[in-house]
C-alpha cells in the first residue's frame, strides 16, 4: 500500500522513495546518464578491489608491508632509498620507504584497507545512530523530541578533531586502533544524520498512508518499520554516500596528527605523517598516499553527488561535466514530441471515426 501511494506523490513534494524493483531500474537508468558518476563508481570499485586483494597482490610482488630492508637504503645519506625513483625495481614496484626500506606498494594497498575500512565503519555507525535517534525524536512525544533534539544539537556543535584527539589519547593502546578510530568518528559525528532523518520522518508522518496505518491500529514500531523506514531509504543512502569521503579525510587527519592508526599498521594518513620530511629526497613517498587520498575522496564525492541526483531527479547535479544534461534534455524533448505526435494521431483517428459515422448515417438516411 505504502509503495503505491509514495510513488504517486505530487511532483512538488520533497519526498523521495525507491519503491521496489521498478524504482531500482529507474535509479540505474538515471545514474547511467551521468558519465562522471559512472567513472567515479569504476574508480571506487577498483580501489575496493585493490584493498581486498592486498594480500594477493603483495604475494605476487613477493613483499609485505612490515619487513625492513636495510640494504636498500643509503645510511650515509640519512636513509635515502638506493637507486632511481626511490628504489623502484622488479621486486619493489613503487620503491621503498626511506630509513626503513619497507615496500611502498605493500604499504599503500594495505593502507587502503585501513582507510576505506575505517571510513565505511564510521559511516555505518553514524547512519545507525542517526536513524534511531532521528526516528525516535520524530515519533516521540514533545518531551522526548525536545530532549533528543537538544542532545543532537550538542553533538553537531562538537568539534570532531578536538573530541577525537581527546578520546583517542586516553584509550589504552591494546584496543584495536582501526576499530577505535571508526567508533570515535561515528559516535561523535552522527548529529547531522539524525537531524536529516528527523526532518524527513516528520514529513512522512503527515502523509495519508501513515495516517491510515495509524487508524488501522498499528503500533509505533510497526509503522516505523513498515511505512517510514522505506521512505527514509533514499535520503539516508544519499547522505551516507557523501559521508564516506568525509570520514576518509577525518581518519587521514587523525593519523597525520599521530593519534589514529599506530605503526606498524599502514595507513595513508600515517604515511603522510612520516613523509613530511622526505618530500625533497623521496617525493614519491609523499605523493603516493596523497594522490591516493585525493583520488579516493574525489571519486566518492562525485559518486555521492550522482547517487543524490539519481535518487531525486528534481535536484540538479552540482557537477558541470559528465552529467548527461544534453542527453536528458534531448530525451525530454523527444518524449514531448512523441506525446504531441501521439495526440495528433489520436485526434486524426477520432476525426476519421466521426466522419465515417457521419457518412454511414447519411447513407442510411438516403436508403430510407
Amino acid at each position: 500500500m505504502s509503495e503505491a501511494i509514495v510513488a504517486s506523490q505530487a511532483p512538488g513534494t520533497d519526498l523521495v522513495s525507491v519503491p521496489g524493483a521498478s524504482g531500482a531500474r529507474q535509479f540505474w537508468r538515471r545514474l547511467r546518464t551521468q558519465r562522471a558518476a559512472l567513472v567515479a563508481a569504476g574508480v571506487v570499485a577498483l580501489l575496493v578491489l585493490l584493498a581486498l586483494a592486498a594480500p594477493l597482490l603483495t604475494a605476487i610482488e613477493g613483499q609485505d608491508p612490515t619487513t625492513y630492508h636495510p640494504s636498500l637504503i643509503d645510511s650515509a645519506r640519512g636513509g635515502v632509498p638506493v637507486g632511481s625513483f626511490g628504489g623502484v625495481s622488479g621486486d619493489h614496484w613503487l620503491g621503498v620507504e626511506p630509513q626503513t626500506g619497507r615496500d611502498l606498494f605493500a604499504r599503500l594497498v594495505y593502507g587502503a584497507r585501513v582507510s576505506l575500512g575505517v571510513a565505511l565503519g564510521a559511516t555505518v555507525v553514524q547512519v545507525l545512530v542517526g536513524v534511531v535517534v532521528g526516528v525516535a525524536a520524530a515519533l516521540g512525544n514533545r518531551w522526548i523530541d525536545q530532549l533528543l533534539s537538544r542532545i543532537t544539537d550538542i553533538f553537531v556543535a562538537m568539534p570532531l578533531m578536538i573530541m577525537s584527539l581527546a578520546l583517542l589519547a586516553i584509550v589504552p593502546s591494546s584496543f584495536p586502533r582501526p576499530l577505535l578510530v571508526a567508533l570515535v568518528i561515528g559516535l561523535i559525528a552522527w548529529g547531522n544524520t539524525a537531524k536529516i532523518v528527523r526532518a524527513q520522518t516528520l514529513t512522512l508522518k503527515g502523509l495519508d498512508y501513515v495516517s491510515a496505518a495509524r487508524l488501522s491500529g498499528w503500533n509505533t514500531w510497526r509503522i516505523a518499520r513498515r511505512e517510514l523506514l522505506p521512505g527514509l531509504a533514499a535520503p539516508v543512502i544519499t547522505y551516507a554516500a557523501l559521508l564516506v569521503p568525509m570520514n576518509i579525510s577525518a581518519e587521514a587527519a587523525l593519523s597525520f596528527l599521530g593519534v589514529g592508526v599506530k605503526p606498524p599498521t599502514p595507513s595513508w594518513g600515517q604515511m603522510l605523517t612520516a613523509a613530511n620530511v622526505w618530500y625533497q629526497a623521496a617525493p614519491q613517498y609523499l605523493l603516493l598516499p596523497a594522490g591516493a587520498l585525493l583520488v579516493t575522496v574525489l571519486a566518492l564525492t562525485v559518486l555521492g553527488d550522482g547517487v543524490r541526483t539519481a535518487l531525486d531527479p528534481r535536484a540538479a547535479s552540482r557537477l558541470r561535466v559528465g552529467t548527461g544534461r544534453k542527453r536528458e534534455a534531448k530525451a525530454a524533448a523527444d518524449s514531448k514530441k512523441a506525446a504531441a505526435d501521439a495526440s495528433a494521431e489520436k485526434a486524426a483517428a477520432d476525426a476519421s471515426a466521426e466522419k465515417a459515422a457521419a457518412d454511414a448515417s447519411t447513407n442510411k438516411e438516403a436508403k430510407a
